[in-house]
């Protein structure tokens, strides 16, 4: 009798999971642009049938800037880091592929950067586009790690991008105050740090393509993310 009980919520489980992967994929269409990354998110499906979290595993995910970190794992020590991050990842693709991404297992915290949807293009998101894409997210992470701490990574300042930062700050500063009404939100301010006295972006932290931060750029990133986990109590 008890196996059967089991194998039915089992099943129920299963069916659920499977309910919300294709709401997913019925709000955010694929199209053209989205299954460009299929490849990149095909190697995530690899690592995670063989990588394993637990409680004191960060799960690190989301744009270039997390998927060029090479020293993410000493910088971040000692906390536990999972990497998963993609080239060019927005909001709208990233809800396509956050079933696949983030796999509905234990993790410590779930910590997310991705500023690609407010670049200076032609398809670029609103502010309140940006912030309707997060609660998105938010959303369907819960349904399948509910109580897991998110950490939203602010959008860095770079002299690449200064042309769009009013923009950019506007969409998080609606993500800061919906992650200050939630327990198990938390916004990482960063905008700050990568300021000059004459609150320009500070090119010393980046590479030649102003864009992409260099060595200098990840430890100051890797420190602000760590002083905030901890006020946060999120502790290795």
């Amino acid at each position: 009798m008890i196996r059967l009980v089991f194998q039915k919520a089992a099943f129920l489980l299963a069916l659920l999971l499977s309910f919300i992967s294709f709401q997913a994929k019925a709000q955010f269409y694929p199209s053209e642009e989205i299954l460009r990354w299929e490849s990149d998110i095909a190697v995530f499906d690899s690592l995670n049938a063989v990588e394993f979290a637990d409680a004191g595993t960060l799960l690190v995910t989301g744009s270039s800037s997390i998927r060029m970190w090479d020293s993410i794992h000493t910088d971040l020590a000692p906390y536990r880091v999972m990497q998963r991050g993609y080239g060019g990842a927005k909001l709208s693709d990233y809800n396509y592929y956050a079933h696949r991404i983030i796999k509905p297992q234990q993790f410590q915290a779930i910590v997310i950067f991705i500023a690609n949807d407010i670049a200076g293009g032609e398809e670029d998101r609103t502010p309140r586009e940006m912030f309707k894409l997060f609660k998105a997210l938010v959303k369907q992470i819960r349904t399948r790690n509910s109580g897991t701490p998110i950490c939203w990574i602010e959008t860095t300042p770079t002299p690449s991008r200064w042309h769009v930062n009013d923009q950019a700050r506007e969409a998080n500063a609606l993500i800061r105050a919906y992650c200050e009404r939630s327990d198990d939100l938390f916004f990482i301010a960063t905008f700050d740090q990568y300021i000059t006295p004459e609150n320009l972006p500070d090119s010393t932290f980046f590479r030649e393509d102003m864009l992409h931060m260099n060595r200098k750029g990840y430890k100051q990133w890797a420190e602000i993310i760590k002083g905030s986990l901890e006020e946060s109590g999120i502790r290795p």
